[in-house]
């Protein structure tokens, strides 16, 4: 496995991120301890070091588990917990959401499940309506100042308020936030349209969540198999528009020419758009699997087929400002080389 710089740090991470939430059976729904603990070997001897879990996950067994899988190399890993959500179910006022509070709560009891004395990247599991954006940026710096996490990052936030809190990080001098987590794959490019953007202008590592789908891509729910929709009752995505059809139409197609899985030829296609995926096996066939898409080469022209079938409208303002692309240019957009980002 390659690996990549994260975003403007100094951190070195993998290709891939190992997504663990399926880690544990407090759901009623994952995978067991030895299962789990194949899964992380196995990516492990693969080259992965970045590790991507949540005191929400399993209701805390995640992070156990992973306080004991991690212990022999924890200086080699990258390990990334979230709070918000908290760690049980009914877990009450105080524990919830995204105040200074349940911030510290939360990162000390993640800190005791997880066995160790620092969470290398924290997110901000998503917002919760109502604590200012100062509140949780100067947070994540007195985290970071404390020692008990050394990077922070947003997860599921809208691009303004990520933009607000990156942009008032660097004016008060508070510890910079390096990275956002979204949900990206061929059937979810709404990120397209902000988010993404702003990671590039802002520097920000781009680190996306269920590049399958939730499953969907992997073509498992054409052939009746039920999956997460009969283990959690949820399914991220369905096949429900014309153009998921199509989308999954051309990934079939496509994973016949390569002699590809269509999960390869769906991972594959998100490696090229330069963000970092997690993985977020069950079983280890699945992971196995998904580490086969850094075999998968797609040409020009499947990429441009893989595009095309799964491309949403921008809307406004994208459009009237592509529209008026060559207006704003003095007529001369096509000779123009834009060398830098827009911020």
């Amino acid at each position: 496995m390659r690996y990549r710089i994260f975003g403007r740090t100094g951190l070195r991470v993998s290709t891939f991120a190992l997504g663990t939430g399926n880690f544990g059976k407090g759901w009623g729904y994952g995978t067991e301890r030895d299962e789990a603990l194949k899964i992380f070997s196995t990516y492990r001897d693969a080259g992965g070091n970045f590790i991507d879990t949540a005191d929400q996950y399993q209701f805390g067994q995640s992070e156990e588990m992973l306080g004991d899988f991690i212990a022999k190399d924890r200086n080699d890993i990258v390990l990334a917990s979230k709070f918000s959500l908290g760690a049980s179910p009914g877990v009450g006022l105080q524990s919830s959401g995204n105040s200074r509070k349940a911030m510290v709560q939360s990162v000390e009891a993640s800190l005791k499940r997880l066995k160790t004395d620092r969470i290398d990247l924290l997110w901000v599991h998503m917002p919760d309506g109502v604590t200012p954006i100062d509140e949780i940026a100067r947070g994540l710096d007195d985290m970071i100042r404390s020692g008990k996490i050394l990077y922070a990052g947003l997860s599921d936030f809208p691009a303004w308020r990520i933009a607000t809190a990156v942009t008032m990080a660097e004016m008060r001098g508070w510890s910079a936030i390096s990275a956002v987590q979204m949900e990206y794959s061929l059937v979810e490019r709404t990120v397209e349209r902000e988010l993404l953007p702003m990671t590039t202008a802002f520097g920000l590592a781009p680190v996306i969540w269920s590049p399958l789908g939730g499953g969907l891509l992997t073509g498992k729910y054409r052939k009746g198999e039920t999956g997460r929709a009969q283990g959690l009752g949820v399914v991220i995505q369905t096949e429900d528009t014309a153009r998921k059809t199509a989308t999954l139409d051309s990934v079939f197609e496509i994973a016949a020419e390569t002699g590809a899985t269509p999960g390869q030829v769906a991972i594959a296609w998100v490696l090229s758009k330069g963000v970092l995926p997690i993985l977020g096996p069950r079983i280890l066939e699945q992971l196995l699997d998904n580490l086969g898409a850094t075999d998968v080469t797609l040409s020009p022209a499947q990429m441009v087929k893989l595009d095309a079938a799964s491309a949403i409208p921008l809307g406004f303002p994208h459009d009237i400002v592509a529209q008026s692309a060559q207006a704003l240019a003095g007529g001369k957009n096509e000779l123009i080389d834009a060398s830098v980002a827009v911020r």
